[in-house]
């Protein structure tokens, strides 16, 4: 650890964590906590729950399914002015949580990283990131600043009803057509157009994630539902022209 630099508690360092903590370790000490991690590759010092739970800023890198009983777990170790920030794939549910579980001082933004270890393996700058306000306008507002100019993202502060609406036909959508795709396979590979290359790109940039975030996007968004309808509603007319 370095002297005189804020320490920030990841909680998560499964994938994604790591991809944090590896873009954030310039500028804090991470303090990472997960059962299932045992090296810290060099981002970051592995260490017990209320530890990382107990610094200035705290980062929730779990899945949307274990954030309820994550909050539960964090709550007595956290400061009484701690900000917490979550930054998983839908906010409605988690600024929910977050506002009824977590004690009334403590400052909560939502953040979702419109990427993942895949889409930010060569780098995050210029990528982008939806930062939502639950308690205090002025924390998102900061949180935003420090992600534009210290991680040069591209920032969108909306409130989590916006980010789940959009993310309902972005991620959603992209999600359920890869999950299809993928179930097809073996598909050509020898003789294919440009159009399926980029789209067999963009089924491999989630092909990896784990079964716990396409349930959130498909699940724990509260506008997915009536996307998912539509899109097969359409599909079926498709069909039936064909037909």
């Amino acid at each position: 650890m370095t002297k005189g630099r804020e320490q920030l508690g990841l909680i998560g360092y499964g994938a994604f964590g790591r991809l944090t903590a590896r873009h954030l370790s310039p500028g804090f000490d991470i303090l990472a906590h997960d059962p299932a991690a045992t090296d810290g590759e060099g981002a970051a010092t592995l260490t017990d729950l209320a530890t990382a739970a107990a610094c200035p800023t705290v980062v929730l890198a779990v899945p949307v399914e274990a954030l309820e009983a994550t909050l539960t777990a964090i709550r007595p170790h956290l400061r009484p002015d701690a900000l917490v920030i979550d930054v998983g794939s839908v906010k409605v549910k988690p600024a929910r949580l977050m506002d009824r579980i977590l004690p009334p001082r403590v400052r909560i933004v939502g953040a979702h990283p419109l990427f993942g270890p895949q889409s930010g393996k060569d780098g995050i700058a210029g990528l982008r990131i939806a930062v939502c306000p639950v308690r205090q306008g002025a924390d998102a507002r900061r949180v935003a600043a420090f992600c534009r100019r210290a991680l040069r993202l591209k920032v969108f502060l909306v409130s989590p009803e916006d980010h789940d609406r959009e993310a309902a036909v972005v991620q959603g959508l992209t999600h359920l057509i890869a999950r299809v795709l993928i179930a097809m396979e073996p598909l050509p590979t020898r003789m294919t157009t440009a159009s399926f290359d980029r789209l067999m790109q963009a089924v491999d940039m989630v092909r990896h994630d784990s079964p716990a975030v396409f349930r959130a996007i498909e699940r724990d968004n509260p506008f997915a539902a009536e996307v998912r309808e539509r899109f097969f509603a359409l599909a079926d007319e498709a069909r039936g022209m064909l037909d």
